[in-house]
């Protein structure tokens, strides 16, 4: 029996320990919390919210229910918890109070975090607007220039006082209409439409280096000394190269026509940015306003600009639209309220030039345009401006050197160039650099040899005759050239089995010239070319497009058949029919001026361009006939008719 009251007496003493152990436990665990709060909110801020929530009393209670019901009214601000925790709900009382406090602890963190930024950025803000208001105030004291901004502009204004040279063709650009040589009938022409009551716009047509810049520039002046021409003495001369017109088709820049700089997105200025007003650019049409617009090479222009071009030389305004204009804002200034109300002012002649052929000009151009054609210089023309620009100079042209220049290029501006080289060729190589300077062809050969230049015209006529050779006549870019076509026959090896080669890069027109050809020869002779192995030939290979070497290569596929020898100073040009006609062709001024730089002494046009034919023709001689069978009497015999003037 004692035995048995030992053991239930150990028993019961054992679990009063556990519960004792559990109940220390969890004050500890209360004490913690408490200890946390008053780390979080500080000891008088903790007790001050206890004063308020009437909680302090049970804060310093014995009593473990009263501790933890505090801990509930402090963290959760729930109004609800009115009555004392079960014991045996404490546990998860507490875990429900530390996560609370957790969250608490979480957010005072990054409140904490903001704060500080926050003070960062204040303090940042504040330190960037007394700089500013400091350097107001040195503005407003010591104005806008500086000690750095004083010297660049010194190192500017030094540099400005250095100077090498200037261009050779700044010195030898031409100052007066009599002094553009070899384009006396454009000239005219040019002045002619501008020094009117009613001045037209104008395209010129021309191989470039031969002055249709020059003649517009100066035609605009000789314009301005007609009392007749509209043009004031102020009137501008706007010079810009279509091939360097760049825009944007969303209209954010427009050099030529102007652009509206929209406060958001692009630079308005800041007075007009922050107001949130547009802000017009203004072009070059504008600024050409009362004078002369020139577009050289006009042809490379995008074709979507040159359209809204034409647009402008029908209104002759350009207008300006954007969505941040509003007409009725009071801060919109008056010119630009007038700009985008009423359009600005863009009424000039349009002069533009090309190197490029009428068919590749946009019609619409065209038709709104008086078109002048620049012929290609002659030998005799370059010759001449490099004559004048040696006496521009003061250097003295040894015998034989404009001759030599005229042989390599039929470019002005090439030829001066030549010159000026040559120049510096001369003054480099004398002893006396102080005396007078004689360019000789010495010095233009050096200067040849040096750039790589080859002679601008290699085929040369001769005055002799030579069997299955013949010279034709082609056009590119506004310059006539010399062909030469030879043809070689050979008997074939039986009836009917021969051949006819051509160049296969000649082109398909020029293939169907030698079937006409062939066709004609055989109702002409009775012979039938497929009992002959013939060979025609275009020396230097090359694209004939059109039919106008049709007479030249009949000439010279019966000359090789019949054995017959052709002059060798005779050019003929024209497309010939099944029946033996000589029809028109294209480009006969340039073909005539070709031929005559090849030394050419007559040549064979169709009857049907004798009006093409420009009056007062020297050194050479032109004959229209209208078939070809007149033709190749001409070439075999010698021509004896009389040149058309």
């Amino acid at each position: 029996m004692k035995r048995i009251m030992e053991s239930i007496s150990r028993t019961g003493l054992g679990r009063f320990g556990n519960l004792r152990a559990k109940e220390d436990k969890l004050a500890r665990r209360v004490d913690a919390l408490f200890g946390t709060l008053s780390d979080l909110y500080g000891a008088d801020k903790l007790v001050l919210k206890a004063s308020k929530l009437q909680v302090l009393p049970l804060m310093r209670s014995q009593s473990l229910e009263e501790k933890v019901w505090a801990l509930q009214k402090l963290v959760s601000h729930d109004p609800t918890v009115q009555e004392l925790p079960n014991r045996k709900d404490i546990p998860g009382i507490l875990d429900e109070v530390e996560e609370d406090i957790a969250d608490i602890i979480a957010r005072r963190s990054v409140e904490d975090k903001l704060e500080k930024l926050i003070a960062e950025k204040m303090q940042q803000r504040h330190e960037e607007y007394v700089k500013e208001i400091k350097m107001q105030v040195l503005k407003e004291n010591a104005g806008l220039e500086n000690a750095q901004t004083l010297k660049r502009l010194a190192f500017l204004e030094k540099m400005n006082t250095v100077n090498l040279c200037r261009s050779a063709m700044e010195v030898l650009r031409p100052q007066t209409l009599a002094e553009v040589v070899g384009q006396e009938p454009a000239v005219r022409a040019l002045v002619a439409r501008l020094a009117s009551p009613y001045p037209q716009h104008i395209l010129c047509y021309g191989p470039p280096g031969v002055g249709k810049t020059t003649a517009a520039r100066l035609a605009l002046e000789a314009a301005k000394a007609r009392p007749v021409a509209p043009f004031r003495p102020e009137a501008p001369f706007v010079e810009v190269d279509g091939t360097t017109l760049r825009w944007d088709p969303r209209e954010v820049t427009n050099p030529l026509l102007g652009s509206v700089h929209d406060p958001i997105y692009q630079g308005a200025r800041k007075d007009l940015a922050d107001t949130g007003i547009p802000e017009p650019k203004l072009g070059l049409v504008t600024d050409a306003h009362g004078g002369v617009l020139f577009i050289d090479e006009i042809g490379e222009m995008d074709p979507l600009l040159l359209n809204k071009l034409l647009k402008v030389l029908e209104d002759k305004r350009i207008y300006f639209d954007s969505a941040y204009y509003d007409p009725s804002d009071p801060n919109v200034p008056q010119w630009i309220k007038k700009i985008f109300d009423e359009g600005a002012p863009a009424d000039f002649i349009l002069i533009g030039a090309t190197t490029r052929e009428p068919a590749q000009i946009n019609p619409a151009l065209r038709s709104r345009c008086a078109e002048i054609f620049f012929e290609p210089l002659t030998p005799l023309a370059i010759g001449t401006i490099v004559r004048n620009a040696g006496e521009r100079l003061g250097v003295g042209l040894g015998e034989g050197v404009p001759e030599l220049i005229a042989d390599y290029t039929i470019d002005g501006r090439k030829a001066v160039n030549l010159l000026a080289d040559a120049f510096s060729q001369a003054l480099f190589q004398q002893k006396e650099p102080d005396g007078s300077v004689l360019v000789t062809v010495e010095h233009v050969g050096d200067v040849l040899r040096t750039a790589r230049l080859s002679p601008y015209v290699t085929q040369k006529a001769a005055a002799t005759r030579e069997v299955g050779m013949v010279f034709g006549l082609g056009v590119a870019g506004f310059v006539g050239q010399v062909l030469e076509i030879e043809a070689v026959a050979f008997t074939a090896g039986g009836a009917g089995k021969g051949k006819t080669r051509f160049n296969d890069t000649a082109g398909s027109m020029a293939k169907d010239s030698v079937f006409n050809a062939a066709s004609f020869f055989q109702r002409l002779t009775g012979r039938d070319l497929a009992d002959y192995e013939l060979h025609v030939n275009v020396i230097g290979g090359g694209n004939i497009d059109g039919p106008s070497a049709g007479a030249a290569i009949f000439l010279a596929i019966y000359s090789a058949v019949m054995e017959v020898p052709l002059c060798q100073d005779v050019a003929v040009t024209g497309e010939v029919s099944l029946q033996g006609k000589l029809k028109a062709v294209g480009g006969i001024l340039e073909k005539i001026y070709g031929a005559r730089q090849a030394g050419i002494r007559s040549v064979i046009v169709p009857k049907e361009n004798e009006k093409d034919v420009p009056p007062g023709l020297t050194g050479i001689e032109v004959i229209p006939v209208d078939t070809i069978a007149e033709a190749l009497v001409l070439i075999t015999t010698g021509p004896e008719a009389t040149a058309v003037s």
